[in-house]
């Protein structure tokens, strides 16, 4: 798979296509932020169980492993804009179906149309943002999308925490949004890139093993995000906190991530070998979960942790990213990038369903050390290829 630019070598940032691939970024980062506490406090109230609640989180991850393939065949059907548009359009619909389902049996398909449409949504937007970056500038291009997606991150889970999870009012804000976001799309409709076929589009598979630990970095990222946003609201009831104290904390693993991005991504730029950095990025994870239980009883020691926390660990995302686009360049870059997503869709399966049995297995400090376990696999990966001394 190849993306044709009409200006190569072409220095100028283009601003209007990369408006449009971000804003429809800041629809997954929202989607995300308000859906997954919003979505796992309705089961709870419900009487739901952690871990049912993580099965039907889980199913996210498997439509985002079957949407993958889906991205390339439909932009070259239909182009990349109008490709976009169609899944705004879908995942809005799966959103607001949520609210009308009385079973739980129907949040399945549901789950499964919300994040097809996500995941096609993510993998066009970064081949978009890819082709209105040039190479000089892409540093700074990576900072704004990953600061961008923070915000949606940030901004959800703030949302939950004063639209609260009762009535319709929180699912039609996030529609009202999403449509918001739909516009700059359109907008810059000509302006979006044309997929072609070559015969490398059907093996991106092979680039999970490729670069790992680029494609790890993000399901251990997948992993986290996912499981950790969708049942910290649970964990967070279950050692004291009100629904409005947790959303609050999910908050501020958003900030970090907004506020942390552009300095951790620019001190990436002056790493050698960014593996490095991804080790250093684990490690934070990895302690600051362990410390997790212990600060859990002052909110504003945990608040202050998962600050630093959320945001380091959101750049295992970038730097991953950036580290592919050291390795690979061309078609295999864009191939490689739906293997990514693909492993961020890897990880949305096993997080959710990792915490919520160590959750029902271990009460609430089953959260802490489920999370732990995904770094510390991952900081082994890591120090067995710099070891080595392959990529």
């Amino acid at each position: 798979m190849t993306v044709d630019t009409q200006e190569q070598g072409d220095e100028r940032v283009h601003w209007l296509p990369m408006i449009a691939a971000i804003s429809s970024i800041s629809v997954v980062g929202i989607a995300i932020g308000l859906g997954m506490p919003l979505l796992s406090v309705i089961l709870e109230s419900r009487g739901h169980s952690a871990s049912m609640i993580g099965l039907n989180t889980a199913v996210a991850g498997l439509a985002s492993i079957a949407g993958a393939p889906l991205a390339t065949p439909l932009a070259m059907r239909l182009g990349v804009a109008w490709t976009m548009l169609l899944m705004i359009a879908i995942g809005a619909l799966a959103f607001v179906g949520f609210h009308f389902a009385p079973d739980f049996w129907m949040w399945f398909p549901l789950r499964v149309a919300l994040h097809i449409s996500l995941t096609v949504l993510f993998i066009l937007s970064e081949f978009w943002i890819s082709t209105s970056a040039p190479p000089s500038r892409r540093g700074l291009v990576l900072g704004i999308y990953a600061t961008v997606l923070s915000l949606g991150f940030a901004a959800g889970p703030w949302l939950f925490a004063h639209l609260g999870s009762t009535g319709f009012l929180p699912f039609g804000v996030a529609i009202a949004l999403v449509t918001l976001a739909a516009i700059p799309v359109l907008a810059a409709r000509n302006e979006s890139p044309t997929i072609v076929a070559d015969s490398e589009t059907s093996h991106f598979l092979r680039y999970i093993w490729l670069v790992p630990t680029a494609t790890f970095a993000v399901l251990v990222f997948g992993a986290v995000e996912t499981g950790g946003f969708s049942l910290f609201p649970v964990y967070g009831s279950r050692i004291g906190y009100s629904e409005a104290d947790a959303a609050l904390l999910l908050t501020m693993i958003g900030l970090g991530n907004v506020l942390l991005q552009i300095p951790i991504g620019m001190i990436s730029d002056r790493v050698s070998d960014r593996r490095h950095l991804l080790l250093a990025c684990a490690t934070v994870g990895l302690v600051g979960t362990i410390f997790m239980p212990y600060f859990a009883q002052n909110w504003h020691l945990m608040a202050a942790l998962l600050f630093v926390w959320g945001g380091v660990v959101a750049a295992m995302y970038t730097i991953g990213l950036a580290h592919l686009g050291s390795q690979l360049s061309g078609h295999e870059l864009a191939s490689a990038n739906a293997a990514f997503v693909l492993c961020y869709g890897v990880g949305m399966v096993l997080g959710p369903q990792a915490i919520g049995i160590g959750m029902d297995a271990f009460g609430p400090s089953g959260f802490g050390w489920s999370l732990a376990l995904f770094f510390a696999a991952y900081m082994v990966l890591i120090l067995v290829r710099l070891v080595r001394r392959i990529i």
